[in-house]
């Protein structure tokens, strides 16, 4: 005896979140379950401290990113010296062989 399969299958709805029930057969959605919705702010003052604690982030991040802007320069010239003592205290290395010169 040969199973059945069933005839029709969920998925889920990637942009949504909705749940669909599919019939592969007629090619057609059967049933569709939207999904459960985001609970809004009923409080008033809860959702202006809310946006006032965004606006502290907000703040925060972009004194943070303004610091981060003026140390780059300071960041860079060290990775620079860095690089250049690294170089002068190795010795020079002869230039790679070209396979042109290998023949």
């Amino acid at each position: 005896m040969a199973e059945e399969t069933p005839t029709t299958f969920e998925v889920a709805c990637p942009c949504c979140g909705a749940r669909l029930m599919i019939d592969p057969e007629v090619r057609a959605v059967l049933s569709h379950e939207a999904p459960p919705k985001a609970q809004s702010v009923t409080d008033l003052k809860k959702a202006v401290e809310a946006l006032k604690g965004e606006a502290g982030r907000r703040q925060t991040h972009f004194t943070q990113s303004m610091q981060a802007e003026k140390d780059k320069g300071k960041v860079l010239d060290r990775k620079f010296q860095e690089a250049l003592r690294k170089a002068k205290d190795e010795p020079p290395t002869a230039p790679p062989a070209r396979d042109i010169d290998l023949d």
